[in-house]
C-alpha cells in the first residue's frame, strides 16, 4: 500500500481554492448568458435536447415532463424543478420579446400566479427558436461531451438571431448580476446590417437603427441619455412608464385605464397597491381599482369620483407605485470565457463575428459534402461510359470486396468511387440516369465555386450574411411596442390629490401641544374641555382647511412648520400631540405665536420683534419648509443678545394699506413708525433696530395696526387702559418714542403686554397672569384713556398673580385668534 500524501494548507486556502472554483462555475455554467447565443447553459440544453428529439414547430406538441426528464437525464443533472421554470420563462411572452417554446395550458401569468405543474402543460420549440438551432449539425459550434460521457452537446447554439439583445436576460452570480432588456428584432437587424457595412460607425449612428429597448409589454421609456449611456459602457437607467389615457363616463366622472404596464410588473400587485392607497386615504378621488384583463388584451380600469384630478391623480400614482419604475441596464455576459459588461457596439460586434464563423464553418461542412459527393458522380460517369467493361470485370471478382479491388487497379477509381459503382443498382444503368448525373455534377460544381468564393472573398461572405438576416427580419419582425420619449418628465403632485379639502379645528397650546380636530368632535364638545393641563392654555384656535399650513415660532427664534393634515387627528377632548414628540426645542424655549396660512407661495413677509428692539420683514417664501421639516425646527431670527428673545411674529399682507407697527417698552415708552422703514431680510439675520431702549428697558411687545385702531394694555400692577393709536404720531424707526405712562416714584406701573384692536370691537380682552389665572376684561366697560394715564385696576395681583400677557378672548367659533394677536 503507498503512503498517502498528505497536505498541510490553512483553511483561508483552502476556503478560497474550493470558492473560487465555485465562482467560476456559477458565472460560467449557470447564471450568466453568453455573448454569442444569449443563453445560460440550462436554457441551451432544454432547446438542444427538444430540437434532438423532434420536438419542434411543425411537429406536435409533448408532455413538458417529457422534455424536462430527457434534459435533466441526458445534459442537464439537476432538480426537474429548475429546469421546468427555465421552460417555462421560455415561454412566457410578457418577458421574452420572442418566445423561443410555444406551451399548451397554464404557464403562469403577468400576476405571478405559478404554471401549472409539468405533467399538466406540453411544449415544444417555436418557429423562431428554429433559428436559434439552424445548422447546428453541420459543424457550425464545438460539441463537448455531458456530463457522464454518453453523448455530445454544443457549447454554444448557431443563434441566427441577436438573441441576447432581442429576449434580454437577467441573472445574480458570484459577484456579477445582469439585467439586459429585451430589443426589436427588426431594428437589431438594422442595426448589424448597418455595422456590418459601416465597421467604424458611431454609437449614434447605431442608436438612429436601434434607439432603445423594445419592451414586450410595451409601455414607455422616458429618458434617452440613459440608453444612450448603457449602450456605452453597460450600466444606464431609464424610467419605465405604463400606458395610460384618461377617459370620460357617464355623469361627469373620468377614468384612468391602463394599457400597458412597465416591463416586469406584477399586475396583481399594482391592483392591489393602488387599492391600498385608496383605502388608507392617501390619495383622494379614487373609487374603484379593477383588473379587466381579458383575451383581448390587458387594462386596469381606475374609476374616479366626480369632480377628482384625473391628471394629479395620475401623477400621484405614476410616482407611488409600479405605474412607473426605474429600469437598471447592468448589460454583462459571458465572452470569451469571461464575465464582461458591454456597450451595444461591442455586442454587435461580437454577435456578427459569431455569425461569419457561423457560416464559414457551415460553407466548409458544405463544401467539403459537395466535394465528397462530386467524387462519387464523376466515378459513376465514367463507370457508365465504359460499363460493359465494369460490369464484365465485376463479374469475374470473387466477392464484393474482391470486385472493388478489381476497379481500383483496372480503371484507376478511388476506393469510394469503386464502393459507390458496386452498389449501384441495375435500374441506374439507363441513359436516363446519365443525364441527372452530369445535371447533379454541374450543380455540384457550381455550389462548391459558390462555397469557395464565401471562404476566399469576405465582402461575399458578408453578402450572404447580410441576405440571411434580411430574410429572418423579413419573417419574424414585428413592430416596436414601447414607446421612447426623450426626457424624464417631472411629476407634480397637487396637495388636493393625496388630501381631501376638509375644514378642521386647530389647536396650538402654550405648554407645546398641537392637534387637528373634526369640526363634528368641535361641536360635540364643550370649548374648554379640550384635554389640556391647568397650566396650560391655548395660543391658537382656528379653524383651517387640511390644505393649509402651519407656522409656529418660539422664542428662541426657530420656526416650526406642519401641513395641517400632518397634524395628529384626535378628539376635542383630547390632548393632541407634544411638539418633543418630533423636534427637540431647548429648556427655556416655547412657542409664543402660531399663524395659519392657506398657500406657501403668498407674496406677503413675516414680521420677527425681538425683546432687545430688533426688527426684521422675511418674505414667506424663505420659511418654504426643506425635506427634513418634521424633525428639525429652522432658524429665522439671529439674537444679537444672549439674553434677548422673540416676542411675537406676524404675517404683514403688502396689499393691505395703512398699516403701521407700533412698539411699546417695558417702562412706557411707545414707537410708531411705517411698516416700509423695516427691510426684509433672509433667514439667519439679526434685523434692524426697532426702538432705541434706555440701559434696562426692553421692548415688550411690536404689533402691527391701523390708523383707527385701539390699544389695550396692561401692566405688570393689573391696570388696565385703552388709548387710541393715532395718539401717536408716525415717526422714524430707532428712536426712544414718547411715554404712555403717568410715572409714579413709588412702585410705577411697567408696561406687561398690549396688543391693538378694530374700534368697532366690542368683545372682550383676556389678561393672563404668571400662575396662570385668567381674568376677562369687557371693552365696553371701559374708555380710551389718555396717553399719560395708567388706566384702571382690573386684576389682583395678590390673589391672581402678576400680568404677563393681554389678548382677545379665544372663544368657541372664533376667527383666527393668536396670543400676541393683531388686526390683522
Amino acid at each position: 500500500m503507498s503512503e498517502s500524501k498528505i497536505e498541510n494548507r490553512t483553511l483561508e486556502q483552502l476556503m478560497g481554492n474550493r470558492f473560487g472554483r465555485y465562482s467560476k462555475s456559477i458565472i460560467q455554467s449557470r447564471a450568466l448568458p453568453d455573448i454569442r447565443d444569449g443563453l445560460k447553459p440550462v436554457q441551451r440544453r432544454i432547446l438542444f435536447a427538444m430540437n434532438k428529439d423532434g420536438n419542434t414547430y411543425d411537429k406536435g406538441f409533448r408532455k413538458s415532463a417529457k422534455s424536462v426528464g430527457n434534459v435533466m437525464g441526458n445534459f442537464h443533472p439537476h432538480g426537474d424543478s429548475s429546469i421546468y421554470e427555465a421552460m417555462v420563462h421560455l415561454s412566457q411572452d410578457w418577458k421574452l420579446r420572442e418566445p423561443l417554446i410555444e406551451m399548451h395550458g397554464n404557464n403562469g401569468s403577468m400576476d405571478g400566479d405559478p404554471a401549472a405543474a409539468m405533467r399538466y402543460t406540453e411544449a415544444r420549440l417555436s418557429k423562431i427558436a428554429g433559428l436559434m438551432l439552424q445548422d447546428i449539425d453541420k459543424d457550425t459550434v464545438e460539441m463537448t461531451l455531458n456530463f457522464d460521457d454518453t453523448e455530445k452537446e454544443p457549447t454554444v447554439l448557431p443563434s441566427r438571431i441577436p438573441n441576447l439583445l432581442l429576449n434580454g436576460s437577467t441573472g445574480i452570480s458570484a459577484g456579477y448580476a445582469t439585467e439586459i432588456p429585451p430589443h426589436n428584432l427588426g431594428e437589431l437587424i438594422d442595426g448589424l446590417i448597418y455595422l456590418l457595412k459601416h465597421p467604424q460607425a458611431s454609437l449614434d449612428d447605431l442608436m438612429k437603427l436601434i434607439p432603445g429597448p423594445d419592451f414586450p409589454t410595451g409601455g414607455i421609456i422616458q429618458g434617452r441619455d440613459g440608453i444612450r449611456k448603457a449602450y456605452t459602457t453597460g450600466r444606464g437607467r431609464v424610467v419605465v412608464r405604463a400606458k395610460t389615457q384618461i377617459d370620460r363616463l357617464r355623469g361627469g366622472r373620468q377614468q384612468i385605464t391602463v394599457d400597458e404596464i412597465p416591463y416586469g410588473v406584477n399586475k396583481a400587485q399594482l391592483v392591489k397597491r393602488i387599492n391600498d392607497l385608496r383605502l388608507a386615504k392617501k390619495v383622494e378621488g379614487i373609487a374603484e381599482a379593477r383588473d379587466e384583463t381579458d383575451r383581448s388584451g390587458l387594462r386596469i380600469a381606475i374609476e374616479l369620483k366626480r369632480n377628482a384630478d384625473a391628471q394629479g391623480i395620475l401623477n400621484y400614482l405614476l410616482k407611488n407605485t409600479d405605474l412607473q419604475i426605474n429600469y437598471n441596464f447592468n448589460m454583462v455576459a459571458i465572452d470569451d470565457q469571461r464575465p464582461m459588461r458591454i456597450g451595444l457596439k461591442h455586442y454587435l460586434n461580437s454577435y456578427l463575428a459569431f455569425q461569419q464563423q457561423i457560416i464559414t464553418r457551415r460553407t466548409r461542412f458544405d463544401l467539403q459534402k459537395d466535394q465528397d459527393r462530386l467524387h462519387i458522380v464523376e466515378g459513376l460517369i465514367k463507370a457508365l461510359s465504359i460499363l460493359d467493361d465494369v460490369i464484365h470485370t465485376i463479374r469475374r471478382s470473387k466477392n464484393r470486396k474482391d470486385a472493388q479491388h478489381n476497379l481500383v487497379v483496372e480503371y484507376q477509381f478511388s476506393d469510394k468511387q469503386a464502393a459507390a459503382i458496386v452498389a449501384l443498382q441495375l435500374y441506374r444503368l439507363t441513359n436516363t440516369d446519365v443525364t441527372d448525373l452530369q445535371n447533379e455534377q454541374a450543380k455540384l460544381q457550381k455550389e462548391i465555386a459558390a462555397f469557395e468564393k464565401i471562404l476566399s472573398d469576405k465582402s461575399e461572405l458578408d453578402r450572404v450574411l447580410e441576405n440571411e438576416m434580411l430574410v429572418i427580419k423579413k419573417e419574424f419582425a414585428t413592430p416596436r411596442r414601447t414607446q421612447i420619449q426623450n426626457q424624464v418628465s417631472q411629476l407634480k403632485v397637487a396637495r388636493t390629490v393625496t388630501v381631501a379639502d376638509e375644514d378642521v379645528m386647530v389647536m396650538v397650546s402654550h405648554a407645546g401641544y398641537i392637534k387637528r380636530s373634526s369640526l363634528r368632535s368641535y361641536k360635540a364638545s364643550d370649548f374648554n374641555d379640550n384635554g389640556l393641563r391647568e397650566d396650560d392654555y391655548p395660543l391658537l384656535v382656528q379653524k383651517a382647511s387640511t390644505l393649509s399650513h402651519l407656522f409656529m415660532f418660539t422664542n428662541q427664534g426657530h420656526v416650526i412648520y406642519r401641513p395641517v393634515h400632518e397634524l395628529t387627528d384626535v378628539k376635542w377632548k383630547d390632548t393632541g400631540e407634544h411638539i418633543s414628540q418630533t423636534i427637540g426645542l431647548a429648556d427655556n424655549e416655547e412657542i409664543i405665536s402660531a399663524i395659519i396660512l392657506k398657500r406657501l407661495d403668498l407674496p406677503g413677509t413675516m414680521i420677527i420683534s425681538t425683546s432687545d428692539g430688533q426688527v426684521k420683514q422675511t418674505a414667506l417664501t424663505e420659511l418654504k419648509p426643506g425635506s427634513r421639516y418634521k424633525s428639525h425646527a429652522s432658524l429665522v431670527m439671529k439674537l444679537k443678545d444672549p439674553e434677548a428673545v422673540v416676542i411675537n411674529v406676524q404675517y404683514f399682507e403688502p396689499e393691505l394699506k395703512n398699516q403701521t407697527l407700533v412698539g411699546i417698552s417695558r417702562q412706557g415708552y411707545a414707537l410708531r413708525f411705517d411698516v416700509s422703514a423695516v427691510p426684509t431680510q433672509g433667514l439667519r439675520t439679526a434685523g434692524v433696530r426697532a426702538i432705541n431702549l434706555k440701559d434696562g428697558d426692553r421692548l415688550m411687545n411690536l404689533v402691527l395696526a391701523h390708523d383707527d385702531d385701539r390699544l389695550a394694555i396692561i401692566t405688570q400692577r393689573g391696570a388696565f387702559k385703552e388709548m387710541a393709536v393715532d395718539e401717536l404720531d408716525v415717526g422714524a424707526r430707532a428712536r426712544r418714542g414718547n411715554l404712555v405712562l403717568h410715572r409714579l416714584k413709588r412702585n410705577p406701573h411697567e408696561i406687561a403686554d398690549f396688543i391693538a384692536y378694530p374700534a368697532d370691537f366690542t368683545g372682550a380682552v383676556e389678561v393672563i397672569t404668571d400662575r396662570p389665572a385668567f381674568q376677562d376684561v369687557l371693552i365696553s366697560d371701559h374708555h380710551l384713556g389718555t396717553a399719560k394715564s395708567n388706566g384702571v385696576f382690573v386684576v389682583d395681583t395678590d390673589s391672581q398673580g402678576t400680568p404677563i400677557r393681554i389678548r382677545r378672548k379665544i372663544v368657541a367659533e372664533a376667527e383666527p385668534v393668536s396670543e400676541k394677536e393683531t388686526s390683522n
